[in-house]
């Protein structure tokens, strides 16, 4: 990412965040706020490092993911994103790969940084002069708790929910939690609750995480 655009989004954040999003099949799909394992699989747990943000191409066709960052509500550039992500597939990013890329880049190295009381994170997209916003998702307290995920049921185009199959949410306020298992990098599957508890290493089993 150009040394320009870091130091632009400052700045430009006041705009952007008056505009509407920018109308673009690629959003945000599933947030971990509050990790309580080993997410990134470097074989260590650090709660900055193994907060994670996937992100969604509902199509039609591919998408070159180049011009586009995860940002904060505060004004943090967290992450530009590299690649061409095809239809119906999604891309996780660590807390560690986002200080990777934030000490790269000349900015503050605090990775998402993600509030377990709640926060904003946010789909940039650089184009040519202005810095849009594609999607936005404010989760709340109850949302990032221990290994629950905020995400979209279907994949990209579904309601919030809370994944909540290690730790479940058992209370009133929206959203609800579906009994279903975080999926980093994996689909979201909206299939029936889960009635039996399991663990991280189990879940990487089932869906074939390193």
């Amino acid at each position: 990412m150009q040394r320009f655009a870091l130091l632009a989004f400052a700045a430009l954040m006041m705009v952007c965040l008056t505009s509407s999003p920018a109308l673009c099949e690629l959003s945000l799909n599933e947030i971990m706020g509050d990790p309580n394992v080993d997410w990134d699989g470097d074989g260590l747990y650090d709660f900055r490092d193994d907060e994670w943000v996937e992100v969604f191409n509902a199509g039609p066709g591919g998408i070159d993911l180049s011009e586009y960052l995860l940002g904060d509500g505060a004004g943090l550039l967290c992450y530009g994103l590299t690649g061409v992500l095809e239809e119906g597939e999604a891309l996780v990013v660590f807390g560690s790969e986002s200080q990777a890329w934030q000490s790269a880049n000349g900015v503050s190295s605090l990775g998402f940084n993600l509030s377990n009381s709640g926060d904003t994170m946010l789909l940039l997209q650089v184009d040519g002069p202005d810095t849009l916003i594609v999607d936005s998702r404010t989760f709340l307290d109850h949302e990032a708790e221990d290994d629950r995920t905020s995400g979209r049921n279907p994949d990209g185009t579904g309601a919030w929910e809370i994944f909540d199959e290690m730790n479940p949410y058992n209370g009133a306020n929206p959203p609800f939690g579906n009994g279903l298992a975080p999926t980093p990098g994996s689909p979201n599957m909206a299939g029936p609750v889960a009635t039996e508890s399991s663990t991280w290493g189990r879940i990487k089993a089932i869906y074939g995480e390193p």
